[in-house]
């Protein structure tokens, strides 16, 4: 074939990455993790809204008749400290007491991250909301398909 170039052929070789399998348990406790970083991030950024440092300097959480005590304080922690306490409690807690306490818990925070949305009308408070109650669903649906015991031959 005269006048005709040979184009050289090149193949192309493509990577092939293996999906390691992640254990339910890690991935629950990195998604309390991710989000106890939101919880914390909105309330760190509330903490430089002008209404909530008045408030705060005045006592009081703002848009609410609370004043901040002892008691308030305590309460708040006590809000807090099951989401805190299932990072660690995703990891060490058997598969079927774990899957009930993680469907359980973040069900219960789902309910009141969105009924503290009520009365709000700042766009970061409801984004970082929305990503909660998202991240919170995750953790229920993941625990909720946790896989049954393996029954052995």
């Amino acid at each position: 074939m005269a006048g005709k170039e040979q184009i050289p052929v090149t193949t192309t070789t493509t990577r092939q990455y293996q999906d390691t399998h992640v254990d339910v348990k890690l991935v629950l406790s990195a998604l309390w993790i991710a989000m106890m970083f939101v919880f914390a991030y909105v309330d760190i950024f509330a903490s430089l809204r002008a209404d909530v440092l008045k408030a705060a300097l005045d006592g009081k959480v703002a848009t609410t008749g609370f004043e901040v005590n002892q008691v308030f304080l305590a309460l708040a922690l006590a809000y807090v400290l099951p989401a805190v306490l299932m990072v660690v409690l995703s990891l060490l807690l058997p598969p079927r007491v774990n899957r009930r306490v993680n469907i359980v818990v973040s069900l219960v925070y789902l309910i009141s991250i969105a009924g503290l949305c009520i009365g709000e009308s700042w766009a970061y408070y409801f984004l970082g909301s929305f990503v909660e109650v998202i991240l919170l669903a995750a953790i229920a649906r993941t625990a909720w398909k946790w896989p049954p015991p393996q029954i052995a031959p």
